[in-house]
């Protein structure tokens, strides 16, 4: 039995990756937090990976919050791409092939049409640019690596479903950004893709999102027409959301992401998003 070392294991992704797993008996999953390992310790991390002796490390681990990202870069560095670069030095350390998690906050969202993992990034805000520096360091120090950028994530954890759900027992109306495209991405359906992905050479750079495209508003009133929700949603701009909370950080307009390197090389295919999310809500949120 393979062992597979899941960082941050407690988030949304490291949670369905354990319900992934289960499944497979030729792998166990060890599933690690920030209590039991600081991948932003550099010996530690080495210490620790060298002590399992995994055949993957699958880094989820993250900072996530944009706005708290915004407000203290420095933190978000030493997370987003320090720790990164520590389980890089690791896992080839260790001889391990390394899964790390990254985002479509990479580009700046100024395009018109799905950015392609050819296409440069330019980040626009903190979030993204630590976590393009997350991912060179993979890069730099990981022999073995595959690097997925994902967006929107939705599945067992905190999450804009689940913050949308809780706004509609409170409000008759909301508003939503509708000028925000992208693609909402189930943890399910991510942890399927890297699930396939580990046992292979396959390395490199992978988008890794659910299909189609949509805004926020959009993806709220499907989210409340399944849920037999009746709150209606306000679409409203960018600029009206930031006037509304002048404290919250840019967000990309256009941050679509094209799924080309596993529709080219791969035989993993992710479900549609309308799909996925109809699954998210029947299965009881």
């Amino acid at each position: 039995m393979e062992k597979i070392i899941v960082t941050g294991c407690n988030g949304q992704l490291g949670r369905a990756l354990k319900a992934e797993l289960a499944s497979d008996s030729s792998f166990e999953y060890i599933g690690t937090d920030v209590d039991e390992l600081d991948i932003t310790d550099a010996q530690a991390t080495i210490k620790y990976v060298k002590e399992i002796k995994p055949y993957a490390v699958v880094n989820c681990a993250a900072y996530t919050n944009v706005d708290g990202c915004e407000a203290n870069e420095e933190l978000a560095m030493k997370i987003n791409a320090i720790g990164p670069r520590n389980l890089a030095v690791a896992a080839s350390e260790a001889g391990a092939k390394l899964v790390h998690i990254s985002t479509d906050y990479v580009f700046p969202g100024d395009g018109d049409h799905p950015y392609r993992e050819t296409d440069t990034p330019s980040p626009v805000s903190a979030y993204g640019r630590t976590k393009l520096a997350g991912e060179n360091f993979v890069k730099d120090f990981s022999n073995r690596f595959f690097i997925l950028r994902t967006a929107w994530l939705y599945g067992d954890g905190k999450n804009f479903v689940r913050t949308m759900l809780a706004l509609s027992e409170k409000h008759d109306r909301i508003g939503v950004v509708d000028d925000q495209l992208g693609n909402p991405t189930s943890a399910k359906e991510l942890a399927s893709a890297i699930h396939k992905l580990i046992p292979t050479d396959e390395y490199g750079l992978y988008h890794a999102t659910c299909e189609g495209i949509c805004s926020w508003a959009d993806f709220t009133e499907e989210i409340f027409r399944l849920a037999g929700v009746k709150t209606e949603v306000e679409h409203i701009s960018s600029e009206e959301y930031k006037r509304r909370f002048p404290d919250s950080a840019h967000r990309p307009a256009y941050s679509a992401l094209d799924n080309y390197m596993f529709r080219v090389g791969t035989d993993i295919r992710f479900a549609d998003w309308h799909d996925a999310i109809e699954e998210y809500i029947k299965n009881g949120v």
